[in-house]
């Protein structure tokens, strides 16, 4: 049987957290070719050899050519701000020789954002802007966006449907939002060409089983899942701050997160190409937008306190917190309502919290130093 040619896919930041595992599920598929555009700002370029590696050791017996093509992965060290650098990657393989686009690439710590927030809406909006006016013109028209779950700001409903009114409360979340407008506009627009989805992530944890890839942030991170196994390796002082300790509404006062594992979080976007390669079951026969989001969480809300709690089993270390005051910006509970990403995409996140501890241990406790031995 002869091989039906790997559909070629760029994945911007697939050097990343979420860019790696997402990588690894489409690798795993033995459907797409990855094409990574990444400048590794906040990644390492050494987890290519990593997924290839996991690509390789996953392989079935006597693969198929196809099967090995698979496991290759095509690196361009390229910031998607250079326009004419992430030209030549289209050039290279011509007007509609690329499938679509999975963007994840973009500049994400809320509190910097604050700060900076010109240099925010540059490298998160103004690139894609770009990234797009050179998808429309070498004919490769669809793309799976990766929003976040900080567009709705402080939500009226607990779980948060995604017909929830957005109102982000840092430019960081602002750019999101702008962005998720920019390709509705776009499909809208051209709705004989241009398909979009935009995932809305919750929070991912964990890593992929095997130890090999997991999260590196560079610098001190900002989340609170890597701040806890760094503490447990020893890399920062076990000593917690717990910003607030009187939330309303949530068990104990400490603001509540939806969690869920990063290979999950990943397996969405397989879901959400597999579907725009297959739009009838997204867009039925008079539709008149051809653009869609989802919300990606378990639906479950963990607390602070619970997460250091679950972590606190993984790891054995002893944490220790310190409440100090809330932080400007932080919302008391954001949990998902997954229900449409379910019913339409086939996503339900089966992992369970002890294992998204377990996994990301594994890495941690694997890797002290992250990929930098």
């Amino acid at each position: 049987m002869t091989d039906v040619p790997l559909q070629k896919v760029i994945v911007t930041g697939a050097a990343g957290y979420i860019g790696s595992h997402v990588t690894y599920v489409l690798q795993k598929t033995r459907r797409y070719k990855v094409i990574s555009v990444d400048n590794c700002h906040n990644s390492h370029p050494q987890v290519y050899q990593r997924l290839e590696q996991i690509a390789r050791d996953e392989l079935p017996p006597n693969p198929s050519a196809q099967d090995l093509d698979s496991t290759k992965i095509e690196y361009h060290n390229v910031d998607l701000t250079d326009a004419p650098a992430v030209r030549a990657v289209f050039e290279k393989y011509g007007k509609g020789g690329i499938w679509g686009v999975i963007h994840i690439a973009a500049w994400k710590a809320v509190g910097e954002s604050t700060q900076i927030p010109l240099t925010y809406y540059h490298n998160n909006v103004s690139s894609t802007i770009s990234l797009l006016q050179l998808m429309d013109e070498f004919d490769c028209t669809r793309i799976v966006y990766s929003s976040s779950a900080t567009v709705y700001g402080v939500p009226p409903d607990i779980p948060i449907p995604e017909t929830t009114r957005l109102q982000a409360l840092s430019p960081y979340g602002n750019t999101k939002i702008m962005c998720e407008t920019i390709i509705k506009d776009l499909c809208a627009a051209d709705p004989k060409r241009w398909r979009g989805l935009s995932l809305r992530y919750f929070n991912p944890g964990g890593a992929h089983p095997s130890g090999l890839i997991g999260e590196d942030p560079v610098g001190k991170p900002n989340n609170l899942l890597p701040i806890l196994a760094q503490m447990a390796v020893g890399r920062i002082e076990p000593t917690l701050h717990v910003y607030g300790n009187d939330y309303p509404g949530t068990p104990d006062g400490t603001c509540v997160r939806d969690y869920l594992h990063v290979v999950d979080l990943a397996g969405g976007h397989r879901l959400a190409l597999d579907a725009l390669s297959n739009d009838s079951k997204i867009f039925p026969p008079g539709t008149s937008s051809f653009y869609k989001v989802y919300n990606l969480g378990r639906g479950q809300g963990v607390s602070v306190l619970q997460m250091v709690e679950a972590m606190r089993k993984a790891t054995g270390c002893d944490y220790k917190t310190e409440i100090v005051g809330p932080r400007k910006g932080d919302v008391p509970d954001l949990t998902a309502d997954p229900a449409l990403a379910e019913k339409e995409l086939g996503f339900k996140a089966s992992q369970s919290l002890e294992a998204m501890c377990r996994d990301l241990w594994n890495w941690q406790s694997k890797n002290a130093n992250g990929y930098m031995k």
